[in-house]
């Protein structure tokens, strides 16, 4: 009998799903996305192995799911790079990136599903059996992973931000996000700022690389690197508080113009008003790219979170959900998501399969993660933070438990004494 995989949303813990469930065994695994690419919000970001993500990086390639981390770094434009806060990152092309990812989920024989919004669902015997598009198609599955993320919709925005400010999520064109938890009945949670005010907003814009002067231009297409320093009337220290990159939300990202190549100039703010940027030297002629209303703010994100445990599938709800990305809580950044996808769609084999699900050990930075962040969720001042790899809360703690290095040989010593050393390579044994 076939076996189907069906994972709800084409970001990087979407993507991450997929693979694993096809390494797994899964015999067929379908990817719907509601837009025209894959990746999301990873078509603006751009920033890997920064911080503890050089260990979280390491630790997956060591347990056998390095295959997207290892596109990323293909597609890097610089490497082994130093920002402020942050070491030894790298930066992919958000240009090339999603084309190597489409490639990559190919060579593992996933179906991908472009402009595929999910409308609702279908049930029987208290498990989904399928999804329903837009239009009406109904795709069949045996299992699913919710990996739709958590901004939008526009009135999220509206409501919680500074409207809509046309970002890559692109709610106007095809459609809001739509949770797949949510249409099963699942409470699901919304993160909080500092302040207790709901969501949280994306961290960075993207300026045209062609607006900016020349010689700025260069210097960043060569260093990867632009930094220059803001007056003191146009410093804004306030908005620090509202960025989900907490790991960014210091005085550094607030007293100066800082500027990552990505392919795109990232500007490492949610937003600045355009008149005011215009008077810093260099660039008196930038426009955005994303958002286009980067003047005024950003999109707001950690609308829907899912209850989950640690082998993420998802509490309360269908005993066929699992969930994985910033659905499986507040986790900021790729990284984080390719992780939680990877157990995810290994997970929703192992479920087939009837086996155990694997839970990553707490002595892995990975493990420990999605362990301590699922606690946290559970008190109210946990759900005012935000945890990452790479900074803030949950880098300190890494630091804290000697969790992190970027030695490799010592973190696939870690990994291997855990025993788990290759795990999502191998094939689940039962039959699926």
């Amino acid at each position: 009998m076939t076996s189907r995989v069906v994972i709800v949303g084409g970001g990087w813990s979407g993507c991450a799903a997929a693979v694993a469930a096809k390494k797994a065994g899964a015999d067929e695994v379908v990817v719907l996305e509601r837009t025209d690419d894959l990746l999301g919000s990873g078509l603006v970001g751009g920033i890997m192995r920064n911080n503890g993500r050089y260990t979280a990086t390491e630790e997956m390639i060591a347990l056998g799911a390095g295959e997207l981390f290892e596109v990323c770094d293909a597609h890097s434009r610089h490497r082994d790079f130093e920002f402020p806060g942050h070491r030894h990152a790298s930066l992919y092309d958000v240009n090339t990136i999603s084309h190597g990812v489409r490639e990559e989920l190919l060579k593992h024989n996933v179906e991908i599903w472009l402009i595929s919004r999910v409308a609702d669902i279908t049930r029987s015997n208290g498990s989904i059996d399928g999804v329903v598009l837009e239009g009406g198609t109904r795709l069949e599955g045996d299992v699913f992973v919710d990996a739709t993320g958590t901004a939008g919709a526009q009135s999220y925005c509206t409501d919680n931000g500074n409207g809509c400010v046309m970002c890559i999520v692109r709610c106007p064109t095809f459609g809001p996000r739509v949770s797949i938890a949510g249409l099963a009945g699942v409470e699901e949670m919304v993160g909080r700022k500092g302040d207790g005010s709901i969501g949280a907003m994306s961290g960075s814009c993207k300026l045209n690389k062609d607006t900016m002067d020349p010689a700025l231009r260069r210097e960043l297409d060569e260093k990867g690197l632009v930094i220059v320093p803001l007056p003191e009337s146009l410093i804004n220290r306030k908005k620090l508080g509202a960025k989900a990159c907490q790991q960014y939300a210091t005085a550094a990202y607030a007293e100066n113009v800082i500027v990552l190549d990505t392919g795109q100039a990232k500007l490492m703010t949610s937003y600045m008003p355009l008149h005011e940027l215009r008077q810093v030297p260099g660039f008196e002629r930038v426009r955005y790219e994303d958002p286009y209303s980067g003047t005024v703010g950003n999109s707001m994100r950690y609308a829907a979170l899912s209850p989950r445990n640690n082998a993420m599938r998802v509490v309360g709800g269908p005993d066929n959900l699992f969930c994985a990305g910033e659905k499986a809580g507040l986790l900021v950044g790729h990284t984080e998501a390719m992780v939680t996808g990877a157990v995810a769609g290994h997970n929703a084999v192992r479920h087939l399969a009837g086996e155990d699900l694997l839970e990553l050990p707490a002595t892995l930075a990975t493990g420990d993660a999605i362990s301590y962040v699922r606690e946290s969720m559970q008190t109210e001042e946990g759900m005012r933070k935000k945890y990452t790899f790479s900074g803030s809360v949950y880098f300190a703690r890494m630091q804290e438990l000697g969790l992190y290095t970027t030695d490799h040989e010592a973190i696939a010593e870690r990994v291997e004494k855990a025993g788990m050393t290759n795990v999502f390579g191998k094939r689940v044994t039962a039959a699926v």
